[in-house]
């Protein structure tokens, strides 16, 4: 499959020349007249650490953490003060992690420092774990400017959560919690695609999630990453596909309205996405940063994070700057994610014409039937929504797995030559 992705790459950047990361950055991030910006905060803390989790996440220490919050402020601070003018508008901020609820305390002051620099217009998005669901977190959450919170349940049924590796929760509590306490968007996460699981089982989790409060639920399938661990055999392509489909069809014929790949929203209103920005800010440990002609990620390791902010350096440990047809390719990945491509966008993003660089491709996906279009919009379609996870999936194995498996164990490594 590495082969595939690899015929991919070349031919949709028309280069041989592969995806390279330099630990040579610009020490200045060029953001000011960047549109549809985001930010993403990630904390990196969690009470014991999931097997399955891919994430950057080390045990919770109070000391830890406490540098931790300082060091975050300082690098907020100094990428703020880049920019010449006044506060720049972005689109929205999210948290993630890790278990950000374990700095409850801290978000408020986290957001304050954001906002002093910042000003968000699409809310604020926070993850949290079913446990942390009280009504007194809710509150603190809420007065602290919260607007939209992900669960992470992973699935409501006792026996899926042992293969996980996850401990059973008392889901009551959490509901009334959620009654309590109401916030704009409420998504619940779930994975699919664990042995013996059946459609049944999804189905019965997306019900009990839009009955008890949940406006909106994302159904990720599990990925295999070389530095997780687990001890179940994995689902084949077709009983996956064949999984999928059903759980697109039975969204549809509740009139679940599906936004991504992996999203469906209840009332149609509901959003919760930290990825598909065109262009984003990212703070903390392994947060992302994604600008018009470049790409970079902090490093992995808190202490060293920490070390660099008081240096008053910027925590980068890999950057790339992009060719034009990389960032394209960039752009019509994660674009596609949310299942529609705007033509006008991409051509007022790159100021080119998306059918120039792209037309063959478009039409060829169109004759496959991955996607359909109306006017100068594309929507993917359920068969083309699969094929979008099978690539995605080897595109994360390759490349993802690739890049945080060598971050996990060398804080600034020299650099990484993906091809």
């Amino acid at each position: 499959m590495s082969k595939l992705t690899s015929f991919a790459r070349i031919w949709l950047t028309r280069s041989f020349k592969p995806f390279y990361f330099s630990n040579t950055y610009d020490s200045v991030l060029e953001y000011e007249d960047t549109d549809n910006l985001g930010l993403y905060v990630h904390i990196p803390f969690c009470r014991k650490i999931c097997t399955f989790c891919p994430y950057c996440k080390v045990v919770y220490n109070k000391d830890d953490a406490k540098l931790y919050v300082k060091a975050l402020l300082k690098e907020i601070e100094m990428v703020g003060h880049m920019r010449k003018k006044e506060k720049k508008e972005v689109t929205s901020l999210y948290f993630g992690g890790g278990t950000p609820a374990l700095l409850i305390e801290d978000i408020r002051l986290i957001v304050t420092k954001i906002k002093e620099n910042f000003i968000i217009t699409e809310g604020i998005g926070l993850e949290l774990h079913p446990n942390d669901v009280t009504v007194e977190n809710l509150k603190t959450l809420k007065a602290s400017g919260i607007t939209k919170i992900s669960i992470g349940i992973q699935s409501f049924q006792s026996e899926f959560l042992e293969l996980l590796g996850r401990s059973s929760v008392e889901y009551e509590s959490m509901f009334q919690a959620l009654k309590e306490v109401a916030f704009e968007t409420v998504s619940m996460d779930f994975i699919f695609a664990l042995p013996g699981q059946t459609f049944e089982h999804i189905k019965k989790d997306i019900e009990i999630a839009f009955n008890n409060q949940a406006n909106h639920v994302a159904i990720y399938p599990f990925i295999d990453f070389s530095f997780t661990s687990h001890t179940f055999s994995l689902m084949s392509n077709q009983d996956k596909k064949r999984l999928l489909f059903k759980i697109v069809s039975y969204c549809n014929e509740k009139g679940y309205e599906r936004d991504s790949i992996w999203t469906f929203s209840k009332n149609g209103k509901a959003r919760y996405s930290s990825m598909t920005r065109e262009n984003f800010l990212g703070f903390g440990c392994s947060a992302t940063t994604l600008l018009k002609e470049q790409f970079k990620i902090n490093t992995f390791d808190v202490n060293e994070y920490i070390e660099r902010i008081s240096g008053k350096t910027l925590p980068t440990s890999l950057a790339i700057k992009f060719t034009l047809r990389q960032r394209m390719v960039y752009y019509l990945f994660w674009t596609f994610y949310t299942m529609k491509l705007y033509e006008g966008d991409f051509n007022k993003f790159f100021n080119k014409k998306l059918l120039k660089y792209y037309g063959l491709e478009l039409l060829i996906a169109r004759m496959f039937g991955f996607i359909k279009k109306e006017n100068e919009r594309y929507s993917m379609t359920t068969k083309g929504s699969y094929y979008y996870h099978y690539f995605e999936h080897f595109y994360t194995l390759l490349y993802i797995d690739q890049m945080w498996s060598l971050m996990k164990n060398n804080a600034f490594p020299d650099e990484l030559i993906i091809h």
